[in-house]
């Protein structure tokens, strides 16, 4: 029997023509090591007219028209690289209730709408991959669904978006402001036009929401995810997490305690001894802890046109395997069958922590007291206390720094509410989350 696998890809951007790159210049690996000839049948592309590209004259059907493709009975694997929400979600819904097999790179669209994808899916008796919507190259989905399946997983830190990762790194090993690094990062390629999913950490929740759906065994979609991004974050702060012996990332967390789980995107404080301190520009990270394999580390490129194709490419396969076999969701979509029963998500105010807290305050005598006796009312306990010269950018200003012992969130969102009423307080105050080792 000719063992033949065809595949629709449904957008051709950076992404799309990474994965035929990387099918049509592998082909013979692919074919060595599965034993299937997996063929590029169709490309779906609103522009496909105007895309010049020598890949496009191996291909059968290029057309404008997705559902072309999603209809055609020789087609056995839709791959969506349009983006976005709409149209995707139309085409993802389409293709599943069609029993076709999906491979997604748009972790927006599951966080957003996994509650409706996912089930599809599994109605449908079909599969749906998405290993490229967390982490570009980095193998994790599977790993998390599969290697780790005999685990409770307990704990995830990860930086997962390589856009803010890049900036803080360009800011701490440079001392420059946010925006003039967000402008050259833009000049680069590194940050898009409109970077707000990057750096106010939307990007980093969506993939979040991902992660955690699958370590918890429970869909957990974006609007339930605490979100913070870096664009407060200022040289001052950075320079006074390295006299602390601490970097400042943009991390994303999601804990377990029993049947309560946190998950959280804000700028982080880590010791530089943290393996994620080490993680650096463009690259992303994800560390897991389980209670039998105990931590991991998952390390690689977070993004790019090769790297993520090859993640959209390896799910083809992974597919394409199963078609052959005569396997249909070998492995459940998110890695369980039995979903767990009241889970229930920690409100930020709830979580406890350390925190970093910086003022920008009139320089008078007297508003540390007023300061620190606000911080006591509120039952927060203060490590260290530090006062800056002056800030240029902030006339007459002084930066007021203080670090905390460990405290409910509540108490410090009380705090700073107070304090940033106070009229000796000229920009609002910056707080940062500090996690231990």
């Amino acid at each position: 029997m000719n063992k033949v696998v065809n595949v629709g890809i449904i957008g051709y951007g950076v992404v799309g023509k990474g994965t035929v790159a990387a099918l049509i210049d592998n082909f013979d690996t692919v074919k060595r090591k599965t034993g299937i000839d997996i063929i590029v049948k169709g490309i779906a592309d609103i522009n496909i007219d105007k895309i010049k590209d020598n890949y496009l004259s191996k291909i059968d059907i290029l057309t404008k028209d997705a559902m072309e493709l999603i209809n055609n009975n020789d087609i056995h694997i839709i791959v969506e690289l349009v983006g976005g929400y709409t149209f995707a979600k139309d085409f993802v819904k389409a293709a599943l209730k069609n029993k076709k097999h999906v491979v997604t790179a748009n972790k927006a669209l599951l966080a957003a709408y996994g509650n409706e994808i996912f089930p599809l899916a599994y109605e449908n008796g079909v599969d749906i991959g998405f290993e490229a919507s967390v982490g570009g190259g980095i193998p994790i989905i599977r790993v998390m669904k599969e290697d780790l399946a005999v685990n409770n997983i307990n704990e995830i830190y990860s930086i997962i978006n390589g856009t803010a990762n890049y900036i803080l790194t360009r800011m701490t090993e440079e001392g420059k402001e946010f925006g003039e690094v967000l402008k050259d990062a833009q000049k680069q390629g590194y940050a898009e036009a409109d970077p707000t999913f990057d750096i106010e950490g939307i990007d980093s929740a969506h993939k979040l929401s991902i992660l955690s759906s699958i370590a918890f065994s429970t869909v957990v979609l974006m609007d339930k995810i605490f979100v913070e991004g870096i664009s407060n974050i200022k040289p001052i702060d950075i320079a006074i997490a390295k006299e602390f012996g601490c970097v400042i990332k943009l991390l994303a967390i999601a804990k377990r305690h029993d049947n309560n789980i946190e998950v959280r995107v804000h700028p982080t404080m880590i010791p530089t001894t943290n393996t994620l301190a080490q993680v650096n520009g463009v690259f992303n990270a994800v560390y897991i802890k389980s209670d039998k394999t105990g931590p991991t580390l998952h390390y690689g490129k977070g993004a790019g046109s090769e790297a993520t194709g090859a993640a959209v490419a390896g799910d083809i396969i992974n597919i394409a395997r199963n078609i052959i076999q005569g396997i249909n969701v070998r492995v459940p979509v998110l890695g369980y069958v039995e979903k767990e029963k009241n889970i229930n998500i920690i409100d930020i105010k709830d979580i406890y922590s350390a925190f970093y807290m910086r003022l920008m305050v009139e320089d008078t005598p007297g508003v540390l007291a007023q300061v620190g006796l606000i911080l006591a009312n509120n039952g927060i306990s203060v490590s260290s206390a530090l006062q800056r010269e002056a800030d240029v950018d902030c006339k007459g200003c002084v930066p007021l720094v203080f670090m905390t012992h460990e405290v409910i969130g509540s108490s410090i969102i009380n705090a700073v509410k107070e304090i940033d009423a106070k009229s000796f307080v000229k920009e609002k105050t910056v707080i940062i989350r500090v996690e231990g080792n």
